[in-house]
């Protein structure tokens, strides 16, 4: 994929990573609930798909297509305005092809429907909509073992990854098997509290691995079906 770079479609957060993800970058989107984590991870793939083409992949193991679908087209980005070049996959298709080969584990299956498709429809970007879902699902017996092989796995599929998972808010760990480690990039969404009564949601590139990027938070604003980030001048508690 050379030199090129996946825009976030966040204005003001892709010239703080030199112009975006690199490609074929796996990449962790981290937050506790709340931080709009499906919601940025979906922008990407929507805003890429319609902007220049690249088709993309969103893999929900937490709630419906239909369920997504109506919750993205609430925000502004609706699905039928990428229908061609976007798809939705949740868990009832896999664990539909799950019974179907029913000598095959749960991961083996996942690969399988997602190498498939990438032959088929040749996705550039990937969304597992999360982590930890998935770690439940495919009953990783030595979580750290097993994660490695699969971040291996998802740099060969040759597209670019963002991988969501969420933090507890009393701790501040990204991930729990060493994914931090294994993951060439991590964004960080979080709610920051101002003052005694006030909330901010705030996004940091904490890790870009091949990128001279910003560290800093910034205010993460959404308005009319798109994401900003701006300049967090307010104090924290």
């Amino acid at each position: 994929m050379g030199d090129e770079h996946v825009k976030t479609y966040i204005d003001g957060f892709d010239d703080k990573m030199q112009g975006g993800i690199p490609a074929g970058s796996v990449v962790l989107l981290v937050g506790q609930p709340g931080t709009m984590k499906s919601s940025v991870a979906y922008n990407i793939l929507f805003n890429n798909a319609k902007e220049n083409g690249s088709r993309g992949l969103y893999v929900t193991l937490e709630q419906s297509s239909k369920s997504l679908a109506r919750h993205m087209a609430s925000l502004g980005m609706d699905p039928k305005e990428a229908a061609d070049k976007l798809e939705v996959i949740d868990i009832g298709l896999i664990r539909k092809k799950l019974t179907q080969l029913a000598d095959q584990s749960w991961v083996q299956v996942f690969k399988m429907y997602t190498k498939n498709l990438k032959e088929t429809n040749d996705y550039k970007l990937l969304v597992i909509d999360s982590l930890p879902v998935l770690n439940v699902l495919a009953k990783f017996e030595n979580p750290r073992e097993e994660l490695f092989h699969l971040f291996e796995w998802l740099r060969d599929l040759d597209v670019t990854t963002m991988l969501i998972t969420e933090m507890t808010p009393d701790t501040a760990n990204f991930a729990s098997h060493g994914e931090d480690f294994l993951a060439d990039g991590i964004i960080y969404l979080r709610m920051a509290e101002i003052g005694d009564i006030s909330v901010q949601r705030q996004i940091r590139c904490v890790k870009m691995r091949a990128v001279n990027h910003n560290g800093d938070y910034h205010s993460l604003l959404f308005d009319k079906g798109r994401f900003k980030a701006t300049k967090s001048i307010a104090q924290t508690r």
